[in-house]
């Protein structure tokens, strides 16, 4: 299951099968605790809120991607996730952010691009579906990703994505970054062509990538997505 455009992977699934019961008695047992709200504030409506698993000492509760060279440290919440440990141990790579994003029932992240953080730029973000329902949009590149509790998925988070919660569960992932190494070289080049993971030399959206995306954004809301709208539709004619 992987998508390819403009030579790019947009998303794969990976072979991991995480247990759901698990899953859940961690998050369960953590659920009652200190949330946060996540920290772009204008990126979202409704409420979209995270458990920090892996932190800097002196910034305990930040989310952001650090440099692998800085020293990261569980968190009392992870000291208290057996499961959540065991599942950062199997991967083979250092972790460079962890945790737990809760976005509720009717909340939405709107359609962005975060830059420099796709596998082509050295690194990778994972997500682990805990709790969901059918309901819940998760666009990357114009394609609805329909991930599943216990599931593994890369998404290449350059390419234009957004995430609507319509149903009547809250969205619960665990959501992990890390950097590229040997073994993520390995494991990602058995499932994609190894080229496909390598930025395209000049723009990165192809024509029929931004008409996809302009025609879900429209789906979706297009007063809401006005702005993004525009601003893809001219993108669109500078390839023309």
């Amino acid at each position: 299951m992987a998508e390819i455009i403009n030579n790019t992977i947009t998303h794969l699934r990976l072979p991991f099968e995480f247990d759901q019961t698990q899953l859940l008695r961690d998050y369960h047992a953590l659920s009652n605790g200190a949330w946060i709200p996540h920290f772009n504030r204008d990126g979202y409506q409704g409420n979209w809120n995270a458990i920090v698993l892996l932190a800097k000492q002196d910034a305990p509760s930040t989310m952001l991607v650090v440099d692998p060279t800085e020293e990261l440290k569980p968190t009392e919440a992870l000291t208290q996730s057996p499961y959540f440990q065991e599942i950062l141990g199997t991967l083979k790579c250092t972790i460079l952010s962890a945790r737990i994003l809760r976005l509720e029932v009717g909340s939405s992240i709107k359609p962005h691009r975060d830059y420099n953080l796709g596998y082509e730029d050295g690194c990778f973000r994972l997500h682990i579906p805990i709790i969901t329902n059918p309901r819940v949009e998760f666009m990357v590149g114009g394609h609805r990703l329909s991930m599943l509790p216990g599931e593994c998925w890369y998404t290449n988070v350059n390419h234009i994505h957004s995430v609507a919660n319509y149903g009547d569960q809250d969205r619960i992932h665990l959501v992990i970054d890390g950097a590229r190494n040997q073994w993520s070289d390995d494991l990602f080049f058995s499932l994609a062509p190894e080229e496909a993971f390598f930025a395209a030399p000049t723009t990165r959206y192809t024509a029929e990538e931004l008409i996809r995306t302009i025609e879900e954004l429209e789906r979706i809301d297009a007063v809401q997505h006005a702005e993004l709208i525009a601003q893809l539709r001219k993108e669109l004619e500078e390839l023309r």
